[in-house]
């Protein structure tokens, strides 16, 4: 079911593959970051408050995800070009994906009129560790790397 009422992906699934292009309109493949621990930030639009609060405590707390082997994928709907622009402007270290059309919002639970704020982390192994609705600390979703 997708939507506002949909359910989170189990923990302890695979997460569904993907490939969607970042700020730059490079290919950016999930299942090409295996090995690597991955944290999906769906949220709504770029340069809006909360979705810029929410991505730059991820941005504060980079060396917490290097540490634990973590990739950081922020995913909206938005244009490549207004990610450029707002990935630039608060000096993200991480790439913006764009979702046009909400296709991989969709395959995870996450797609609505606004894309419903939701973050993932995704371990070495494709598997889904963790699963928040909202704006979780990054230290709590880091907390489920392995």
């Amino acid at each position: 079911m997708v939507g506002w009422f949909a359910p989170l992906l189990d923990l302890g699934t695979s997460a569904p593959d993907f490939e969607l292009h970042d700020q730059d309109g490079h290919p950016v493949r999930l299942s090409e970051l295996r090995g690597s621990n991955v944290v999906l930030v769906f949220y709504p639009g770029d340069d809006t408050p909360t979705c810029t609060r929410q991505l730059c405590e991820f941005r504060d707390r980079w060396d917490a995800a290097r540490e634990r082997n973590a990739t950081v994928l922020g995913i909206s709907p938005w244009s490549a070009e207004r990610k450029a622009k707002f990935r630039a402007k608060y000096s993200f270290p991480f790439p913006l994906l764009a979702d046009p059309g909400q296709r991989v919002a969709a395959l995870y639970n996450t797609k609505g009129l606004w894309v419903r704020r939701t973050v993932y982390l995704i371990g070495p192994d494709g598997v889904i560790r963790y699963a928040q609705r909202g704006k979780p600390a990054p230290d709590e979703v880091l907390a489920a790397a392995q």
